[in-house]
């Protein structure tokens, strides 16, 4: 008689009710019944079959958040469940101003016009033809973590590094420099500014320093290997690293060429900095020094004293992560957190630290320097540098309080 694979009650109800959801089902192998069921041994039961789209662990629920904490048109990556640098592209940060398009890739053309020699249409097509160029760089929302730019007693204290910060994603983008368009056109010497326009109901149009263009902007067609997903920008969208998200337009169509900024909507109603005095400074382009720990944080709670890591994220617009410090103290010392390889240029570092906890209430951060100099600052220099409405390129120091019974919330209300 062949030995029967046993089941606790308890996976039964489970895999009882993920079958009624539609989430498992029974197949045949080799004429065998092959079982999505938890069994005690799994080496008893046939596995999986393969299938065309590969998915995560039931047993892993790791999704965006969507609607809590921010206003229509956002979803915030959940930088406290991810390990590594590289946001899966289905997790990656969403910001849209009039909903995702639907782009058919066959009608596509992305027109380069205005002080150039020649007009051209690209197709999508005629794009891939062009050397590629990948490289993997961060997008930050130039609004991300605003609620720490307003009063801090409004700030909720159960808010996770996704809620709080999750508007900041990294990926590995594919596609053509847009330098190379831009000789295939013959852009002029005298321009010194092009228009990029998105192809969404809101007709997203910024303008952009030609001097970016030059250097190291892409024409995006693939993120982590796969076509755009729709969200991201698909067909085709602009890159622009270390920049503000808005920046780097999605569903790209057209870009202008020309000699002067052309003064949108999105760049005088919005996207630009409020300065002591009464003064704007309307471009403010790249992300400045920000770091923020990751975990241990809300709503993790400590099971006692002893040794814990403390691991999170760190980018810079201006270049690559020198160095990230670790104060466990409110502040008052600091300590070098380690840098784990590989750190890029325009690009998420990730950085642990060993920490003994002593059972005490604490107060821990992170600050991060880049290798230009500049330093993330703390909650009062930044209100210094900043007028009162301000409320985008928020890079202050994010501080975590863990409390006598090892409950860790958001702890700006401690520094302030």
């Amino acid at each position: 008689m062949s030995k029967t694979t046993k089941f606790s009650r308890r996976k039964l109800l489970t895999s009882s009710a993920l079958l009624a959801a539609g989430g498992l089902t029974l197949k045949q192998r080799n004429g065998h019944a092959q079982s999505t069921l938890v069994p005690d041994d799994s080496t008893k039961v046939l596995g999986a079959v393969p299938t065309a789209v590969g998915s995560r662990s039931p047993f892993e629920n790791i999704g965006r958040e969507v609607g809590r904490f921010l206003p229509d048109g956002f979803s915030t990556t959940p930088l406290e469940n991810l390990s590594g640098i590289i946001t899966p592209a289905d997790l990656h940060f969403e910001r849209h101003h009039a909903g995702v398009p639907s782009i058919d890739p066959e009608q596509y053309e992305l027109m380069i016009h205005g002080l150039v020699d020649r007009a051209l249409k690209f197709r999508l097509e005629d794009l891939r033809r062009f050397p590629s160029v990948s490289r993997i760089c961060f997008i930050e929302c130039s609004g991300n973590g605003y609620q720490t730019s307003l009063d801090p007693a409004k700030i909720p204290e159960e808010i996770t590094p996704g809620q709080l910060d999750g508007m900041s994603s990294t990926s590995e983008w594919t596609g053509v420099r847009l330098a190379t368009l831009l000789k295939e056109v013959g852009a002029r010497s005298s321009a010194t500014w092009f228009l990029a326009e998105g192809q969404d109901a809101a007709v997203m149009t910024r303008s952009i320093p030609m001097a970016k263009a030059w250097d190291d902007a892409l024409v995006a067609y693939a993120q982590n290997g796969e076509p755009l997903r729709p969200e991201q920008g698909y067909p085709v969208r602009l890159l622009l690293p270390g920049w503000e998200g808005n920046s780097s337009v999605k569903w790209l169509r057209r870009i202008e060429v020309g000699d002067a900024p052309f003064m949108t909507r999105e760049e005088t109603a919005k996207y630009s900095d409020a300065r002591p005095g009464g003064k704007i400074e309307m471009f403010t382009f790249t992300m400045g020094p920000k770091s923020l720990i990751t975990s241990p944080t809300f709503p993790r709670i400590l099971p006692g004293s002893g040794w814990f890591e403390l691991s999170g994220l760190a980018w810079s617009g201006h270049g690559k992560v020198d160095r990230v410090d670790i104060s466990v103290d409110g502040g008052n010392s600091w300590q070098s957190a380690t840098l784990h390889p590989p750190v890029l240029s325009k690009c998420t570092t990730r950085f642990t630290f060993p920490w003994y906890w002593d059972g005490k209430p604490a107060l821990f951060m992170s600050r991060a320097t880049d290798d230009r100099g500049f330093r993330q600052p703390d909650h009062s220099e930044m209100r210094r540098g900043n007028g009162p409405a301000t409320f985008y390129h928020n890079n202050v120091i994010r501080p975590w309080h863990v409390d006598g019974d090892g409950r860790i919330t958001f702890g700006l209300r401690s520094m302030v």
